[in-house]
């Protein structure tokens, strides 16, 4: 059998870094149930298909959000209203969460940083939401990835793209796995920049898994 590794923990020392990271200390297991609550807050709050990631970065005192989006209008608000009422929202739900794990820490200091994504067709996590979104709305599969990969291999900096999706594709009784492919996908080199993407479309007939790989040349 082969052993399968997360595409991002395989690259991490050499040309990623890690979701979360900061001051952890003796308080590690309260603070990654809380990294883990603060992430689920924010994809429920925020709208489906235009965050990429969130990174949380932790000070001694305070806590850094940074939010990579395709939309950061939509998300900011008239006047940076939409980001204040986020953060009072957040630090309510945080206060009111109550488990085993949860320690008593100290008072944190929340800020939140919007990123804009320039290039939405060039991003793994984006074009995975968005072949989820059509899975969704009952469109034939072969259909949305050749639609995600001819508009993904015109951006400029992306040499290879690869899409697979795996469940009950168009509802049919036995599941499969396809996929397509275009261009070079070196996914076994360390210096390789191979963004990756995972999403998951919930149809009346099941949910569809959704892989992406962009493959964006390689980092000396």
């Amino acid at each position: 059998m082969s052993h399968k590794v997360h595409p991002k923990v395989f690259k991490i020392k050499e040309i990623g870094d890690w979701l979360s990271r900061g001051f952890y200390s003796r308080n590690f297991p309260t603070y990654l149930e809380e990294d883990y609550y603060v992430r689920r807050f924010l994809q429920e709050k925020l709208p489906s298909g235009t965050v990429e990631d969130i990174e949380l970065e932790r000070g001694a005192i305070s806590l850094k959000i940074i939010i990579k989006t395709a939309r950061p209008a939509l998300i900011i608000g008239r006047g940076g209203r939409g980001v204040e009422e986020m953060k009072v929202e957040l630090e309510k739900h945080l206060n009111k969460i109550k488990t085993p794990n949860m320690k008593k820490v100290a008072r944190r200091d929340i800020k939140i940083e919007i990123l804009e994504v320039k290039s939405p067709w060039s991003s793994a996590s984006l074009i995975s939401q968005w072949v989820a979104g059509q899975l969704e709305k009952m469109v034939p599969f072969r259909r949305t990835l050749k639609m995600a990969i001819s508009k993904t291999i015109e951006q400029k900096e992306v040499q290879g793209v690869k899409i697979e999706v795996s469940g009950r594709l168009n509802g049919v009784e036995i599941s499969r796995r396809e996929w397509m492919k275009e261009g070079r996908l070196p996914r076994q080199t360390l210096r390789a920049i191979v963004d990756y993407g995972f999403h998951q479309a919930y149809c009346a007939y099941g949910v569809i898994g959704v892989k992406v790989w962009i493959y964006k040349g390689d980092k000396f």
